[in-house]
């Protein structure tokens, strides 16, 4: 604790403060969606305010303060584990996952650098996709770990979290996804979502089922995310027939 003399901050004149922030022009996961028999979201048209997603990043981690590309791999520290989704007893051990931080540019322009857990034998490779990405300035939203309990909110079919760990099984199934293993990641799932049947995840991403309206975050056949995952030989969903998963991308074909 210092010892030495303290002072108050400057004041600083009203005339030379910065303006407030605007409000947002969408809270994301303030609003819960009526359920489907299926125990889904229901599918509702695309709000305004997302129908051209552009939303500001909240910034979790310091950005990168030169504006460059950086990024760590590091063991899942025991803070970062215990707000994961990681329990006993997931279908990897905690050993063999590792924690990422990694630059990416949001929709705002502006550098920003987001964390991800994955499966420790794609980590560098991962680092590597991440890195290209942002030399071509694809915009992402947010890239956060997930939290247990987001796993029972209520869905507000909403979230454009780039993430990749998710200690869940498939979609409509008991066994478990590749999230579960670190061994996929879903890019900006609002801008690309998966879609099967009438069922649109999430749920009101409808705007963005029809491709040939090309807008920023979204992802296409050849495009630089689809050929940075390739280059490490990952598939993506968006090449699936049924589901369409344009979000999902995987080094185990599922």
């Amino acid at each position: 604790m210092s010892s030495g003399p303290t002072s108050s901050p400057a004041r600083v004149p009203a005339s030379s403060r910065l303006p407030d922030p605007p409000a947002p022009a969408w809270v994301v996961g303030a609003t819960p969606l009526p359920l489907r028999p299926d125990g889904f979201g229901k599918v509702l048209p695309t709000p305004p305010a997302l129908a051209e997603r552009s939303l500001p990043t909240r910034d979790l981690l310091p950005p990168p303060a030169d504006g460059r590309y950086a990024a760590t791999v590091s063991p899942v520290p025991d803070a970062v584990l215990a707000r994961s989704t990681w329990q006993p007893r997931c279908p990897v051990g905690r050993a063999d996952l590792r924690y990422l931080t990694m630059s990416f540019w949001g929709f705002d322009g502006r550098p920003h650098t987001g964390e991800m857990i994955v499966n420790a034998r794609v980590a560098d490779e991962v680092t590597r996709v991440f890195g290209q990405l942002f030399a071509a300035r694809f915009p992402i939203e947010e890239m956060r770990v997930t939290a247990l309990p987001e796993l029972d909110l209520p869905p507000t079919g909403d979230g454009n979290n780039t993430t990749a760990f998710v200690c869940r099984p498939a979609r409509n199934l008991t066994t478990w996804s590749a999230h579960a293993s670190g061994l996929a990641i879903d890019v900006n799932p609002f801008c690309n979502p998966y879609v099967k049947g009438n069922l649109v995840l999430p749920e009101l991403a409808s705007a963005y089922v029809d491709r040939a309206r090309r807008r920023p975050g979204m992802v296409f056949a050849g495009d630089v995310v689809v050929r940075a995952f390739g280059s490490i030989g990952w598939g993506w969903g968006g090449a699936w027939t049924s589901p369409v998963d344009i979000q999902h991308f995987t080094a185990t074909g599922r």
